[in-house]
Formats: C-alpha cells, sequence, structure tokens
C-alpha cells in the first residue's frame, strides 16, 4: 500500500551542545567521565505533522524558532538528536543557494555534478541542461568557471539546477532570496508550476502574502516547539498575532496576480 504522506515527522527534537569557551569543548573530550562543560540548547522539541502528497505547507514563527532547523532535517542535511522521520520521493532542496558550487568547474560541469549527487540518472541531467541553462539566464557564461560569475550567477543557476529536476518534494529557505525582483517572481512561477502538478512543497517565510498565495497550510512554531498546524487562513493570524507579541510587524508584500 502507497503512503499517502510525504513526509511524516514524529517527535523531532534537534539538540546543541553550547560551550562557553572554545578550550570548555576540548577539556570535555579530554577529561571524560568528568563534569561537563556545557549547556544544552533545543532547537526543536518534539514536533510532529504530516504532510500528504501533493501537499503545500509553510513553516512561520519569529527568528530563532526552529524553522530552518527543522527544513534541514526534511532535507537529510541534519539528523535529529530524537524522533524519527520518514520521506517518500526525490527531495530537492533550495537551502544556501551555490554553496556547494566548486570555483573552478564551469556553471555546466557543476549543474552535472550536483544532478549526480542528487541520484539523478545523468542522461536526465544532460536533457535538461539547455533548459536549466536558459532559466538561469547565464548565456555563455554556462561553460565558464563558476569563479567568473558575480553572486546573482551564482544563485540564479544554483536554483535553476535545482528547481528544473522535477522533484517530487522541494524545501525552500526563504524563497523570495533569489536575485532581483523580476527573477524572484519568475522562480515563484515555477514553485506553482511544480506544486500543480503535485510536488509536495515546504518552505519558510516570513509574509503572509507569500503564504495565502502558495500554501494550502502551515505550521506555526515558537522556542522549537509546534504551537499550531491547520489551513493557511487558521495559521497566519495566530502567526501576526505572535510576531506582535514579539515587537515585529510580519512583512507584507506584493505578489503579482497570475
Amino acid at each position: 500500500m502507497i503512503s499517502m504522506y510525504s513526509i511524516q515527522l514524529s517527535n523531532i527534537s534537534k539538540k546543541y551542545n553550547i560551550y562557553d569557551r572554545p578550550t570548555d569543548r576540548l577539556k570535555e573530550l579530554l577529561l571524560r567521565n568528568s563534569r561537563s562543560y556545557h549547556r544544552e540548547f533545543w532547537a526543536l522539541r518534539d514536533v510532529s505533522f504530516n504532510v500528504e502528497r501533493g501537499d503545500s505547507v509553510a513553516l512561520l514563527g519569529p527568528n530563532g524558532s526552529g524553522k530552518s532547523t527543522l527544513l534541514q532535517i526534511v532535507a537529510g542535511v541534519l539528523q535529529p538528536s530524537k524522533g524519527r522521520i520518514a520521506t517518500r520521493g526525490r527531495i530537492t532542496s533550495i537551502l544556501e543557494l551555490g554553496s556547494g558550487f566548486q570555483p573552478d568547474y564551469t556553471g555546466r560541469e557543476n549543474v552535472i555534478l550536483n544532478g549526480i549527487i542528487l541520484g539523478i540518472p545523468e542522461k536526465e541531467i544532460h536533457r535538461k541542461l539547455d533548459e536549466i541553462a536558459e532559466f538561469a539566464e547565464v548565456g555563455d557564461f554556462f561553460d565558464q568557471p563558476i569563479r567568473t560569475y558575480s553572486s546573482g550567477m551564482v544563485v540564479r543557476l544554483a536554483f535553476a539546477s535545482m528547481i528544473n529536476v522535477d522533484p517530487e518534494i522541494l524545501v525552500v529557505d526563504e524563497a523570495m532570496a533569489v536575485g532581483d525582483r523580476r527573477f524572484q517572481l519568475k522562480c515563484l512561477d515555477k514553485i506553482r508550476e511544480l506544486r500543480n502538478r503535485g510536488t509536495t512543497l515546504m518552505f519558510v517565510t516570513h509574509e503572509p502574502n507569500m503564504v495565502y498565495k502558495y500554501c494550502q497550510n502551515a505550521v506555526l512554531l515558537n522556542g522549537g516547539q509546534m504551537i499550531l498546524k491547520g489551513s493557511s487562513e487558521e495559521v497566519v493570524p495566530a502567526y501576526e498575532e505572535l510576531m506582535s507579541e514579539h515587537g515585529v510587524v510580519a512583512k507584507k508584500v506584493f505578489v503579482a496576480a497570475q
């Protein structure tokens, strides 16, 4: 029987050890079975929810609430300290765009390498190369080393290489942080296209309008704990109220109607 869920999270917790001084970490390594030299910081505590296939879910919450940590766990970048996670389908994660690119490799070579790392068959990668280059708008630079690119070109190519490989699950950290406004809207159109084709979407944003436009559901985090999961119409007002308690006005941005 095929599960109806793309993502299942059960009691997900993530702990970090915080050291006041660099030497404290060394002491703890050398003086085993001695006293502890660290404090525990729980970025996430007992977060549990499921995401159905084809659903689109926004992660909301103040800075430091655990949103990006949870996204990295879903993407497989981090492992939880406690709890279980199950994902079903090819995951593409748009987190730190371009951070894995090799500066002396060409754009084309980096796209191929990135696809291989994602487990995409090489024939499929080569079939997508022209589409990726066109989406990224890098022109002849596609066959030049990444070190010759501007920062904007790197971000555009990184986004294009991740979004154009037919992901079944797409996780995005701050979907609007991808260059100039025109390219942002182009990226959002692509995300909408994938969502409409049945891709499961999970992304972090601080912008309520983005949630209403792109997500059916939302999860509200605070202090590493999930305090609400429901429809976007239910969760966004709770998020705005929480942000006002923190003395922050949630961002309002205009997203062009399609």
